[in-house]
């Protein structure tokens, strides 16, 4: 006896089906761009100021300095980017209802193109293409067409602010361990908490996009301990010339 067919609208549970994957992976660049950014830079400013002169309150200014700026950079940059990325959407999204109000018919035999090229047949794709048009026309042209989705554009507030917290968040790490430390010791701590959080950040980022850890800790805790020791070299180099 043959068994029965699994139900069709079974998934899996670890595939972002109810979820739109464009808005996952929009949150999650910039939360971990944010993050990454705020933790490197800032370690790299106060690191380096801190190579340049013993003085706390220099590096607390210049550290504090350097978090507000970086974060209202990062949450401008990405609402800018975010913000044109909507626009463009919304604009295909315009043509796309201009093209099926003028030549419907064209449109049709278009979507079940689409689906004829992706391996369907030519009769299942027109009856495919008859049906998801008789549903939502529109919907069924942005995902196939132009792969977006039609009731669900990206954000540029959201964006923002992820940004804005995640460099915040990142950024203080640094910032609150040079600043409570031993003088002697403030750049060693500091370079072992920074390499820390990144290899934390990094494994987060590559679990939650469903790639491998490790190259991505690799990555992050070079980079970061790259940016620290130059702008310390900098920052020992211009204050013993100052």
């Amino acid at each position: 006896m043959s068994k029965p067919p699994r139900s069709l609208g079974r998934t899996h549970a670890d595939e972002p089906h109810e979820q739109s994957v464009a808005s996952r992976l929009n949150w999650l660049r910039a939360g971990v761009l944010g993050a990454n950014d705020g933790i490197v830079s800032t370690a790299g400013l106060v690191v380096g100021v801190a190579g340049a002169t013993e003085t706390q309150s220099a590096v607390l200014v210049a550290g504090v300095a350097g978090l507000v700026a970086g974060a209202i950079s990062m949450a401008a940059g990405e609402y800018v980017s975010v913000s044109t990325q909507r626009d463009s959407e919304l604009a295909l999204l315009d043509k796309e209802r201009a093209e099926l109000r003028d030549a419907p018919e064209a449109e049709l035999e278009e979507l079940a193109g689409l689906y004829v090229s992706r391996g369907v047949s030519e009769r299942v794709a027109l009856e495919v293409a008859k049906e998801l048009t008789a549903h939502d026309a529109l919907a069924a042209h942005a995902e196939v067409e132009l792969g977006i989705d039609s009731e669900e554009q990206t954000n540029p507030w959201h964006a923002a602010w992820a940004s804005m917290l995640a460099f915040t968040l990142g950024a203080l790490l640094p910032l609150l361990v040079i600043v409570f430390t031993p003088i002697d010791l403030r750049v060693y701590i500091t370079a072992v908490a920074v390499a820390l959080a990144l290899a934390v950040t990094g494994y987060v980022s590559a679990r939650l996009g469903g790639s491998p850890p490790g190259r991505a800790v690799i990555r992050n805790v070079c980079g970061g301990v790259f940016a620290m020791v130059a702008t310390h070299v900098v920052g020992l180099l211009i204050g013993g010339q100052v």
